[in-house]
């Protein structure tokens, strides 16, 4: 196994030259071995200004935010203020949905692992006020329901900013406020933020769009903080929480944050999730799990707008690597420096990521031809005469506003498995469709998310 002291070396002679050759405009980067910390950054934070990325600028972590959101929310359950199978509505009364019964079933403990079963994609945007993440919750009173309460996994946004107006109820005061008080401040961060105007006070890197130039705003709404809007930091900072969950719950000075037992809670499985490639295989509470050879990893990824996010923990190792970044082929330079520390460091291989087959074989597609619909896209497959299939996206509300539609041809990858031909972002992204819709047909598409069949 290398040392960090090999591993500043490769951080400050190679890792510069994967940034620039995976087309990021910046990127930085933090790897922690037992309490010792690296890190290094390269690129830039704004094209449009030439500022120098440095290991001490800050980037948005993205829905990595959503591991601190149920930290949070263990905190209060450590104190005995919070059941994390209780209701929701114990804690707020006020949260409805579509479906009554299920609203009144929903639990703390289904948010965080993403099993509440509601529709999840909704930026709503309801003020830059301490009282938007409660005026969101309101909103939610005519969303649908996927399927009921603890069936299966499907990534939902929306439940991590219900999980954040309980944890702002029960601690009486705003998200923003929780995070500082609770976690930034006990773990000893310093260059930290939870909105641009306390970004603006370090060196921010500027996401940036497909095409190479800085994205038009540097935020999603406050609205959605909780489940990762806005939260950004240094890698270091990062791994400073990551080392509170490989610490069993101490902050550097040895407060306790949270229990020992609530620590190991979070990191076992909840939930399964299907063969989705670039995602782990299960799900704990907050945290992605992944089963990679060599040893099980926790992590979680985040993107917001043009910058995206990795942190992956290997408790066995006591390893932990953050790697932000603020666009270009992000997942490329991924793969690219996780490829060669994990093996290096924790004697783990990083899978490789899921690719169409050289020759695909002819498919009975019936099972999957329809219209899938979601708040934020319909998803049409279709098949040729030549027997070739077909997934058409078309985005709806606010990403119609930040995407095209597009076409995309789909080619068996296993059973139940359509993927991509071609890559969207470097990715071949799985399509898992899963149950019954009561004529053989499937009833959801899952690609993270479960978008329900609609016709």
């Amino acid at each position: 196994m290398a040392d960090l002291d090999e591993i500043t070396g490769w951080l400050g002679h190679d890792f510069p030259g994967l940034v620039e050759t995976r087309e990021v405009p910046g990127a930085a980067i933090a790897v922690g071995v037992g309490g010792e910390v690296a890190d290094a950054a390269a690129g830039v934070l704004n094209r449009a200004t030439g500022v120098e990325a440095t290991p001490d600028s800050v980037f948005q972590i993205g829905s990595i935010t959503k591991v601190w959101t149920t930290t949070l929310a263990v905190q209060l359950a450590d104190e005995g203020a919070l059941d994390l199978d209780a209701p929701v509505r114990r804690y707020l009364p006020e949260f409805r949905l579509a479906d009554e019964s299920a609203a009144a079933a929903i639990t703390a403990r289904q948010l965080m692992c993403h099993t509440a079963g509601f529709e999840g994609d909704l930026f709503t945007d309801t003020g830059r006020g301490d009282d938007c993440v409660g005026k969101y919750v309101a909103t939610l009173s005519g969303t649908d329901q996927l399927f009921p309460p603890g069936e299966m996994f499907s990534y939902n946004n929306a439940a991590f900013v219900v999980l954040g107006r309980i944890v702002e109820v029960l601690r009486g005061k705003p998200y923003d406020q929780c995070l500082h008080d609770h976690l930034a401040t006990p773990l000893g961060l310093t260059h930290f933020a939870t909105n641009a105007e306390e970004a603006v006070l370090h060196r921010a890197a500027v996401g940036h769009l497909p095409g190479g130039q800085p994205a038009p705003v540097w935020s999603l709404v406050r609205s959605n903080a909780p489940a990762g809007s806005a939260l950004a930091m240094r890698p270091r900072d990062l791994l400073a929480f990551a080392r509170l969950h490989l610490s069993g719950g101490g902050a550097p000075d040895g407060t306790p944050l949270l229990g020992p037992g609530s620590v190991k809670a979070m990191q076992e499985r909840q939930v399964g999730l299907p063969p989705l490639g670039l995602m782990g295989t299960a799900w704990g509470l907050g945290w992605e799990l992944y089963e990679w050879p060599g040893g099980p990893i926790l992590g979680h990824d985040g993107g917001t707008i043009g910058q995206s996010a990795f942190l992956r923990v290997v408790p066995s190792r006591d390893v932990a690597i953050a790697l932000l970044t603020n666009g270009g082929d992000a997942i490329g330079l991924y793969t690219d420096v996780f490829g060669h520390l994990m093996p290096e460091l924790a004697g783990i291989t990083l899978p490789p990521l899921p690719v169409p087959p050289a020759e695909p074989q002819p498919v009975d597609a019936r099972r999957y031809l329809g219209t899938y619909s979601s708040e934020v896209a319909d998803l049409t497959v279709t098949q040729d005469d030549d027997g070739r299939l077909w997934l058409d996206q078309r985005p709806k509300g606010l990403l119609a506003e930040l995407g095209e539609a597009e076409r995309t041809e789909l080619v068996r990858l296993d059973d139940d498995v359509l993927i991509p031909r071609t890559p969207t972002h470097g990715v071949h992204l799985p399509h898992v469709f899963v149950g019954d819709d009561g004529t053989g047909r499937a009833a959801y598409v899952h690609s993270g998310r479960a978008t329900r069949r609609s016709a």
